[in-house]
């Protein structure tokens, strides 16, 4: 029996999908949980005019996320911190920070969960940091460790 596929079910397949299972399972297991519904051409054109609409849409998202990565690429972000000799710093520079000084210096907010350090910083220099928007939008944003000022 042919069912598409209203939710992802594990070993099976994504949503929106079109899968050939056995009766039984689409009858017992599939349906009653509303996982599936039965493959009629009703049922696979409506799925497909949601998938174009979520297509654009999340095409619309990228757009608007490429505006603001393209400003991210251009700006540099400085970020203060203690440190020793050598240009060593006490702590690190971690994601949070980056987003912080981001926020406050070029006035756009962004989740320390799309920041990608590799290592932490722990060296004062210029770094470029990868921010990773979207599955297809990312950039790089310069970051300037300097050493805090004591007063």
């Amino acid at each position: 029996m042919k069912v598409l596929l209203t939710q992802e079910v594990d070993g099976l397949g994504q949503v929106g999908q079109i899968k050939e299972v056995a009766e039984g399972y689409a009858r017992n297991f599939l349906l009653p949980r509303k996982l599936a519904v039965p493959a009629s051409p009703g049922a696979v054109k409506e799925q497909q005019q949601r998938q174009a609409a979520e297509d654009k849409r999340h095409a619309n998202v990228d757009e608007e996320l490429r505006s603001v990565a393209q400003r991210l690429s251009e700006a540099k972000v400085t970020i203060q911190s203690k440190s020793g000799e050598e240009g060593k710093l006490y702590g690190s520079v971690t994601t949070t920070d980056v987003a912080e000084a981001i926020e406050k210096q070029l006035g756009q907010a962004v989740d320390r969960r799309k920041i990608e350090i590799d290592e932490p910083i722990r060296h004062i220099g210029e770094y470029k940091v990868p921010v990773k928007f979207s599955k297809n939008v990312s950039a790089s944003i310069t970051v300037v460790v300097e050493a805090l000022e004591e007063k």
